[in-house]
């Protein structure tokens, strides 16, 4: 019986992907937030732009 329940190796797996997503979602937050700021700073120029013609 024990040797079976460490041979079972389908709850580390599903963790393991669990963290692999988690990972995953915390980097496109990452790179969103950014990619957010620079949009930012672009309409900002152009409507500063607009404004001053």
């Amino acid at each position: 019986m024990i040797r079976k329940f460490l041979k079972n190796t389908k709850g580390a797996t599903a963790i393991e992907y669990g963290l692999i997503a988690a990972l995953i979602a915390v980097a496109a937050i990452a790179a969103m937030q950014g990619l957010g700021n620079q949009l930012n700073k672009t309409f900002s120029n152009v409507t500063s732009n607009m404004k001053a013609e």
